[in-house]
This record gives structure tokens, sequence and C-alpha cells, in this order.
């Protein structure tokens, strides 16, 4: 029997459901729920311990306590400041800046890492892109983003983005009196499975190590293989990658 937390098992899915459903009434469950299972998740595939991450779209600061606890050194860059100072003041040598320019030489990070940030950008391949550029020979890519067509597509204003997006921004601003914080064509955008699929598989100077629904338990992982399907039932894709060393 596993004694890992972050194993792909259906005890896991549960506890991060669980979490998910808390994300606007208590953040402070859900992302430390979250940050937790990510350090875990990423350590399956490189040594934390010691590695200097860049965590794009790093936010409040729940995912630098995680990574700091197992060991890292911990950069986070995110392109809203108001997000950076979710838990207080931003830590000093946090970044602002944006995840499609990232404003770090080739070539400087151990372990670049992306949580549910891709489908808030409206170029995530140039994102993507920019992860491989800044992370060494060597180093780890981890990605992850939320599909547009599951049921958490429309974050907030689900289930009513598979109405159309603008179309749920309307609905969810009469009915809350304001609008959502994530906003269809601004901060929000439709991104697939097969698209970060197509990416990563034509993607040079990387090797592929994993494109696996991030919150899934391993049994249902088959559902990738399945166009159309995984779109509605992966929910969340991860892609880890590591850049060449040639």
């Amino acid at each position: 029997m596993t004694t890992d937390p972050s194993a792909p098992t259906l005890r896991r899915a549960w506890r991060l459901f669980n979490a998910f459903r808390v994300e606007q009434t208590d953040p402070d469950h859900f992302y430390g729920t979250l940050a937790a299972d990510s350090v875990a998740q990423v350590g399956q595939f490189a040594d934390v311990s010691g590695a200097w991450v860049l965590d794009v779209g790093g936010g409040p600061g729940y995912f630098a306590q995680g990574f700091r606890e197992a060991g890292a050194r911990y950069t986070a860059l995110d392109a809203d400041l108001g997000e950076l100072s979710g838990l207080g003041e931003p830590e000093p040598g946090t970044v602002l800046g944006s995840g499609m320019e990232l404003p770090f030489a080739d070539g400087s990070f151990d372990i670049t890492y992306s949580s549910n940030v891709l489908e808030h950008v409206p170029e995530p391949w140039r994102m993507a892109d920019e992860m491989v550029r800044v992370t060494k020979p060597g180093g780890l890519v981890f990605l992850s983003y939320t599909l547009w067509w599951g049921p958490w597509g429309g974050h907030e204003t689900a289930p009513w983005h598979y109405l159309g997006g603008h179309r749920a921004a309307r609905r969810y601003e009469r009915t809350h009196g304001h609008p959502p914080k994530n906003v269809f064509g601004e901060s929000l955008f439709p991104v697939t499975a097969a698209a970060g699929i197509e990416w990563a598989r034509r993607r040079r100077g990387v090797e592929v190590l994993a494109v696996m629904p991030r919150y899934l338990p391993r049994w249902s992982w088959w559902i990738l293989r399945v166009p159309g399907l995984r779109e509605v039932l992966t929910w969340n894709l991860a892609i880890v990658l590591r850049r060449a060393t040639d």
C-alpha cells in the first residue's frame, strides 16, 4: 500500500476535489492542499531539495511555503501585483512580469513550474516555450492547466461556460452583482488537451517525461487516448518535460 500522498489514487483525487469545492470560500485550505500535493508531485520527477525553482504565476505565496519547506530556492513571478500580495507584502525576490516574456536568462532554473496559469494568458504556448527557455539543460519543466471543456473550465462561471464564455460571464454578473474574477477573453481563455499534447509532441529540445491528467487516479488515464472525451474528463492536464542537455 502506497504512502505517497501525491500518488495518483482515488483517495488523492477525492481529497483534491473536496479542496476545489472551497476555492472561493476557504482559499487557505484549497491552495495549501494543492501546494503540498504539487511539491510532492514534482518530487517524483526531480530532486526538489537544493533546486532553484521558478514558479510562473506563483500567486500569493502558498506554493512558496511548500517548495521552501522541501528545501528549494524559490522565485515567484506573476503579472498581477494583487495576486502576489494576497497574503501580505510580496517577499523579497518576487518578480512582477509576464509569463509570455520571462525576464530571465536562458538556462537559469533547475525546475520551472506553473500551476493553472496557461488558461489565463492569451498565448499559452508562447509561455510554455518561455518556460523551456529559462530551464537549465537537464532541468525539469512542469506545467499544468485547466481544460476549457472540463467541468471547471469556466472557473467560477462553470458549468455555464458550456453555453459560451461571454454568456457565462454575463450570467455570473447578473447573479452575483459583480463580474467574475476570471473574465472570458481577458483573463480566461479556452485551452484544450489536444493543443497541449501537440505542443509537447512538436517541441524540440526536450524529453517528454509525462502527459497526464494531473488530479485523476492512474486507472483513469486511458481517457487521454480518446479525443473529445479527454477534453471533458481530464479536468487538468499536466505536461512534464526534461530539457535536453545537447
